[in-house]
């Protein structure tokens, strides 16, 4: 669970410096994406033919007001925002972009598409072969 929360936090990495009235100059690059997510829908798929669950629902309700912190300097912290999980599911490491591919953590996704305001990224591989998780994230 760990693993699957530090990608999706990661992956809330691209929404700093876009206008949020004007998505046509969002650029997906480190200074654009920096700044404070939450994760406002998890779905997961099993394999690509299996039906999509809502992978957000499964969460505990201190972890889903989470805020994702992605910092231009390329640090990244999960922090309990309202309530807070015992124990503790805050926690800090690194985050890179380059072209579409995230990497938080180690562990590398696919930003999927960004909009200043909301970020969609997708792992593959999480759990078992072939399944994929896709996360959406909103600006805080």
């Amino acid at each position: 669970m760990k693993k699957t929360a530090l990608l999706l936090s990661a992956f809330v990495v691209l929404y700093s410096s876009c206008k949020k009235d004007d998505s046509s100059n969002c650029k997906t690059d480190t200074a654009s994406v920096a700044g404070s997510y939450k994760i406002t829908s998890m779905k997961y798929k099993q394999t690509p033919s299996s039906t999509e669950i809502d992978f957000l629902a499964a969460l505990d309700d201190c972890e889903k007001d989470d805020v994702t912190i992605l910092n231009a300097n390329g640090t990244f912290s999960v922090q309990d925002a309202g309530t807070a999980c015992v124990p503790t599911t805050a926690y800090s490491s690194t985050w890179s972009l380059s072209g579409n591919t995230i990497t938080i953590d180690g562990e590398a996704g696919t930003v999927e598409s960004f909009d200043c305001n909301l970020l969609i990224i997708s792992g593959s591989n999480l759990f078992t072969a072939g399944d994929k998780m896709t996360v959406t994230y909103d600006k805080q």
